[in-house]
Order: C-alpha cells, then sequence, then structure tokens
C-alpha cells in the first residue's frame, strides 16, 4: 500500500513522473479539471456577490470515487497540477472534493518534469496560493459574463448561435480593423534609381539614387524619374566617403510562449494550437525506448525569459565540447524579462542538453522532433558567442557636366559581409516579412576613387497596405497590446476561426462577412469590451488579484455595474438586417435561386424558401481551371480545419485533387494548369497531371516599399 499519493492532470504526466518515485508513492491523474462553471446557465450567482455555482463534471463521477478511496488509504496527498493559476485552480477544486485543507502544506509545482525538480519539489511542499486561484476565479467569471450576456443579444440582433467573449472579441477587432485599413488603401507611386558602376580594375557594383546636394529626394512619377536619369547620364561621379564598420549581432532569448507560437508559425508551419498540443507532449513524457517516458521541454506556458544558473552552465559546456571555444562567450547571456510578464517560470528550453534532437529523433513523432529541434536550437543559440559582420558604406557624387559644380548628386551603395557566424552557425530567427539585408559583396573601395557608369535602371514601386495577420503577427500584436496571457492566444484564435468569424487563407487570417457585421455590431454597442486599452486594463488588474493587491470580487463588481448599463442599451438597439448574397444555382424542389449561407464548416448553399423548403448544398467554389484527368471543373473545397484543396466536380467517379492551389501558367508538355506553392523566397510549380513530371521554380519579387512606415502610422 502506497504512503504517498500524487496528484497530476494528465496519465501521461503520471507515467514520467512514477519512475521518480519509490513504490510509497501512488500516481493519479485528475485528468484536468474535475469542476467547472455548467455549461448550461452562467454558473455565477451575481445577486449573491458573484459566487461560482461550481458543480462536478460529466464523466467524472468514478474518477472522483477512486481518488477518494486512494487519498484516504494514503498518509499524504500531494497535489502536482500546472504551475499556473490554472494549475492552482485545479489543485484547490481537487483540495475542495478531497477534503484536503488547502493551508496545509499539500501544493507542489516544478518547472520540469526531471528526477531533481520532481524531488525538489515533494521536499518543499507549500500551502494552496489563494491568490492564484482568486485570479483565475476573478478571469473566469468575467470571461462567463461578457460571454453569457452579450451573446443573447447577438441572438435576437444579429443571428443565433453567435457568440462573443472578452478577448475573443478584441482579437476580432484587431483583424477587422486591419482588414478595413487594406480596404480603404490607396497606393501612391515612388520610382527608385539603381545606377551600375564599373571600376578601372573591371570590378562592377550598384548604388542606390538618394537625393541632390545632401538632401534627400522622393521621387514620385516618371517625369521626375526621367530628369534625374538625364542629369545622372551627364554626370562625372567619384567616390566621396567610405565607412568601414563591424555590426554584430546578439541572439535571440530562449523561447517563451507567444514567441514559440510565432516561430512554430513562421518555420514549421504550425496553428498555435497545434505548437501548445505538441509542446504539452514534449513536457509530460516522451517514450524515449528504454528510458521509459522522459519529459523533454521545461513548462511551456511562461511569459519570462529567465534561465536557472545549471541550464546556462550545461549549455556553455555543450557549446565548448561541440562547438569550441571561440563560439563560446567570455560572460554568461542572461536575458531580461519584461515588467509586464509575470516572471514565475523559466523560458522554455529542453531539460537535457545532452539529449539533443538527432539522438531521439527516431523515437519522436515528426511534429515532435521539429518542434523539439525548434526550442533545443534556439536555447543552445542563445548562449553562443555574437555573430560579426564586416560593413561598408559608400557614398558617391555624381557631378553633372552641364550644371556646374553647385549640383551634386548623391547615390549610396552598402554591403556586408559574415565574417563569424557566431550563433547562425545553429540557429536565426524566422521573420514575418522579408526585409532588405545589405548583403552586396563590395569590391575595394577608396575614397576619391573615379567611377565608371555602365547604365542606369528606373525602377517604378508603389505603396502596399499593411498585411494582413498570421496566427504569427497576431499573437505578437496581442502580447505587445497585454490582451491575454500566454496560455489563452490559442483557444482565442481557435474560437475565432471555429466561429466563423475568420478564415485561414494562404496562413493569413481573413474576416469573413459575419465576423464583419458581429464586430461592427460589438464596436457600435459595446465600445468598452473591445477596446484594447480596456481588455489590457483588465488583465493588469487580473495580476494585481494574483499579487493580493486587489480583492477578486472587488474587480467583479467595478466592472459588472457600468456592465449592464451597457447591456439594457444594446438591448433597446434594432436588429441588424444580415444582406442575403444569392447566387445563380437554382433549387431543384422549387426553382427559387438558392442563396450563401454560413455554418459550422464554412459557406453552404440553401433554398431562400426555408422553412416550406430545406434544400441545402454544399458551396462550389470555381477554381477557373479544368481537371487534368477527365475535363471537368475544378472546384476549391475546404477540409473541416478549414484547409483548402482542388477536387475535380465529378468526384466520386474523378478522384482529382491537389493540395495546391492553381497558377496562371499553362504546362508546357501536356497544356494541363500550373500548381504553386510558396516557401521563403521562391515560388514553386508543378504540373496538375499526376502523369507529368513538370516542374519549375522561380524567385519571388522582393518589392521595395513604404509598408512598414504606413504599418506604424495607422498604430500611430
Amino acid at each position: 500500500m502506497s504512503k504517498y499519493l500524487v496528484i497530476v492532470e494528465s496519465p501521461a504526466k503520471a507515467k514520467t513522473i512514477k519512475k521518480y518515485l519509490g513504490p510509497d508513492y501512488k500516481i493519479a491523474a485528475s485528468m484536468g479539471h474535475i469542476r467547472d462553471l455548467p455549461q448550461s446557465h452562467i454558473g455565477v450567482d451575481i445577486k449573491n456577490d458573484f459566487t461560482p455555482m461550481y458543480i462536478t463534471l460529466t464523466g467524472k463521477t468514478s474518477l472522483i470515487r477512486s481518488l477518494k478511496n486512494d487519498a484516504k488509504t494514503a498518509s499524504k496527498v500531494f497535489l502536482a497540477t500546472d504551475p499556473d493559476r490554472e494549475g492552482e485552480a485545479i489543485s484547490w477544486h481537487l483540495s475542495h472534493i478531497l477534503k484536503i485543507d488547502p493551508q496545509s502544506e499539500c501544493r507542489i509545482t516544478f518547472n520540469e518534469i526531471t528526477k531533481d525538480a520532481i524531488i525538489e519539489a515533494i521536499n518543499h511542499p507549500r500551502a494552496l496560493n489563494m491568490n492564484l486561484v482568486d485570479a483565475q476565479q476573478a478571469r473566469r467569471i468575467l470571461d462567463r459574463i461578457v460571454g453569457y450576456e452579450i451573446s443573447p443579444v447577438l441572438w435576437k440582433k444579429v443571428r443565433k448561435g453567435l457568440s462573443a467573449g472578452r478577448v475573443q472579441s478584441v482579437a476580432l477587432r484587431i483583424i477587422c480593423d486591419r482588414e478595413a485599413e487594406i480596404e480603404s488603401f490607396v497606393p501612391e507611386e515612388y520610382w527608385s534609381i539603381e545606377a551600375h558602376f564599373r571600376k578601372d580594375d573591371g570590378l562592377t557594383f550598384t548604388a542606390n539614387f538618394r537625393g541632390k546636394n545632401g538632401k534627400k529626394v522622393e521621387i514620385k512619377n516618371k517625369d521626375q524619374a526621367d530628369e534625374i536619369v538625364a542629369l545622372l547620364k551627364d554626370s562625372d561621379f567619384i567616390v566621396s566617403k567610405v565607412k568601414k564598420s563591424q555590426r554584430r549581432r546578439n541572439p535571440s532569448p530562449p523561447f517563451i510562449t507567444s514567441t514559440l507560437q510565432q516561430e512554430a508559425s513562421r518555420k514549421l508551419g504550425y496553428s498555435a494550437q497545434k505548437t501548445m498540443m505538441i509542446a504539452q507532449q514534449l513536457y509530460e513524457g516522451v517514450e524515449l525506448g528504454e528510458e521509459g517516458s522522459v519529459g523533454l521541454i521545461t513548462y511551456m506556458r511562461t511569459d519570462s525569459v529567465r534561465i536557472s544558473d545549471y541550464a546556462i552552465n550545461d549549455a556553455r559546456e555543450y557549446i565548448k565540447e561541440f562547438f569550441g571555444d571561440e563560439y563560446l562567450p567570455q560572460k554568461l547571456r542572461r536575458f531580461k524579462t519584461k515588467s509586464a510578464s509575470q516572471d514565475a517560470h523559466e523560458a522554455i528550453r529542453p531539460t537535457y542538453i545532452n539529449r539533443n534532437p538527432e539522438s531521439i529523433k527516431s523515437m519522436l513523432s515528426n511534429d515532435q522532433y521539429r518542434l523539439y529541434k525548434l526550442i533545443w536550437d534556439r536555447f543552445i543559440a542563445c548562449q553562443m558567442e555574437t555573430a560579426v559582420f564586416d560593413t561598408l558604406t559608400v557614398d558617391i557624387d555624381g557631378k553633372p557636366r552641364t550644371l556646374g559644380e553647385e549640383t551634386v548628386l548623391n547615390l549610396r551603395t552598402t554591403g556586408s559581409k559574415l565574417v563569424f557566424k557566431g550563433f547562425l552557425v545553429l540557429y536565426e530567427e524566422g521573420k514575418d516579412e522579408k526585409e532588405d539585408e545589405e548583403n552586396q559583396l563590395l569590391p575595394s573601395i577608396e575614397e576619391n576613387e573615379h567611377l565608371n557608369m555602365l547604365k542606369i535602371d528606373p525602377n517604378q514601386h508603389f505603396t502596399e497596405p499593411p498585411p494582413r495577420y498570421t496566427e504569427a503577427t497576431l499573437v505578437k500584436t496581442l502580447e505587445e497590446k497585454g490582451i491575454g496571457r500566454p496560455s489563452t492566444y490559442a483557444p482565442t484564435i481557435s474560437t475565432i476561426i471555429n466561429r466563423g468569424y475568420v478564415e485561414r487563407n494562404n496562413r493569413q487570417l481573413v474576416p469573413t462577412e459575419l465576423g464583419k457585421i458581429v464586430n461592427e455590431f460589438m464596436v457600435t454597442n459595446f465600445p468598452e469590451i473591445v477596446n484594447v486599452n480596456f481588455t489590457a486594463e483588465l488583465e493588469e488588474k487580473l495580476d494585481k488579484v494574483e499579487e493580493g493587491q486587489i480583492e477578486w470580487k472587488t474587480l467583479l463588481r467595478e466592472f459588472y455595474d457600468p456592465f449592464q448599463e451597457v447591456i439594457k442599451k444594446a438591448e433597446s438597439t434594432s436588429k441588424v438586417e444580415i444582406p442575403v448574397e444569392e447566387s445563380d444555382v437554382v433549387c431543384e424542389l422549387c426553382g427559387r435561386k438558392m442563396v450563401i449561407k454560413s455554418g459550422r464548416y464554412g459557406k453552404f448553399l440553401a433554398c431562400p424558401g426555408f422553412p416550406e423548403c430545406k434544400n441545402t448544398k454544399p458551396l462550389q467554389e470555381d477554381a477557373g481551371v479544368k481537371c487534368p484527368k477527365c475535363s471537368g471543373k475544378v472546384i476549391i473545397l475546404k477540409t473541416r480545419r478549414g484547409r483548402k484543396y482542388l477536387g475535380c466536380e465529378n468526384y466520386p467517379e474523378c478522384d482529382f485533387m491537389s493540395w495546391d492551389m492553381p497558377s496562371d501558367k499553362t504546362c508546357p508538355k501536356c497544356s494541363n494548369f500550373l500548381t504553386q506553392k510558396s516557401r521563403k523566397n521562391m515560388i514553386y510549380y508543378k504540373c496538375s497531371n499526376p502523369d507529368c513530371d513538370y516542374a519549375e521554380e522561380e524567385q519571388k519579387e522582393v518589392k521595395n516599399t513604404k509598408k512598414k512606415s504606413k504599418e506604424k502610422e495607422a498604430e500611430a
């Protein structure tokens, strides 16, 4: 019979911990929450000072009976749920069910599932932290009040089945605001001029026109560009200044929850939800052959970049052994955590440095391996030496022969050369957009050197609107604006997609018509709820509840009274008329033209004669190309998770399908259409005909635009 009972949240974690504790310990799993607010109603007694009405979750009765029996026979019970607010709340619910004094030393926490961490936690139990529990209760009740009181208003005024949420509605607004900005954007023309030079020794390079007489000149149309090109063609060129320097680039900090989600989206194409699911597996334990279940990373819900001393020392020893002394900085690298973060846990890092990704690749799934490698590489790189670049900036003066000495045309070229890779030998952070790099390798150039011009290339450009959000950039924005917390980003994005408010299109988040209508209603009737600053201030107040500075029911009272007034006003507004989009498809049952509607799995066709006629059909989006197998119409379909693919209208007689979208190119070998997909700075084309092996690739055009400055102006 076991003397001690340790209760964790999942069987995977229980299996990993079991091998570190002897036979005196029994490890049981609560399978997540055992009590929660009911789904059928709000579950909060608002008149009784916001008393929550917790119920035992369906299907947990036998589990609770088993836990009670185990607790009765154990001399001591340790509550070992996750080390965050939600984990503390689960332990509190367990203490209530099992009749454990929350002030007794019953709670243990650990940032990583290793033998040392588990033994340390067992040796230093503590009482439950009621500030953490209260912060979680306040968040849960706030979200319940907002969701359960606004959603019925949406049902009455917009459409049945809609929902709103404290964080999801703000995320939707951010996406809709960006879409409105894109739709109202007016492109502006501008020109750049690139000059090609040859030195006396025959070496060539390019430089860009910057201005006249030391002042920057913006070229806005072809006439201005032609005028400057004419002057350049009539000029003598001399090097006026050469500046040589070194640029040092430091590694990025180890991952926190938000940066892991961003980087996994950029580099691996994972959704935030998928990233957190795989990270949970790596944290709780993965089977490594004879070793059994091993926790490979530290806790994955964190906003701190803090690293323990022993982890830094392990990383430095690994770097010294496998990369050499030149890659090891003299001083230990430590990173500063943002002041707004809770700093409750370490950064996300490997638990055992010597378990490099390649050594355990065969025992991991492909998704686990890729995410573990991302975490491992980033952590080792963060303790490596700085990368060093030699940079060269050359200013060139062009002196038009016909205008005399008073006019000088200014040109500049920059270049860089990586002279020491440092951390870049292992890892380089991904980027959301292609950034200009000073990567032109310049020949040796001296001041006062005369140059020969070969040709001039004037290039027309147009400014572009700011890009749509991806999951990576939305997570980054939510974090920067203080909306939500690490554990909320993934479920927030999943919710607005599953509700049909937003859809993924080539990794971009695009608001649907329904999403725009719901957002407009929320902005008009609940401006405070979807106000970014208001939501961020609520997060700060929840942090203060956790720190014991604010009483949690005081926070709820301050929120609820003004909120009720807003609800009353919204209920008195008129119903929103959702425009009906008519299709050209005729209902074969009653002859009416069918209309396009949105449902749980996207858009579909429905008869406007409902309820007399209940005919519905899937909406087929024409891809504009013919099937390479049967010459039928190719249509764009969606999986239940929203991923688009191509299929034939004659399915199941014709089984053609492709995950890649059609391009405007035709195969030169068999005349079928080419599909295309993008990866980094390349576009890959492939024949849609399975029997044809034609393929080609091309470099993406890199556009010099003013979109970054426009984006900053928009944010300001």
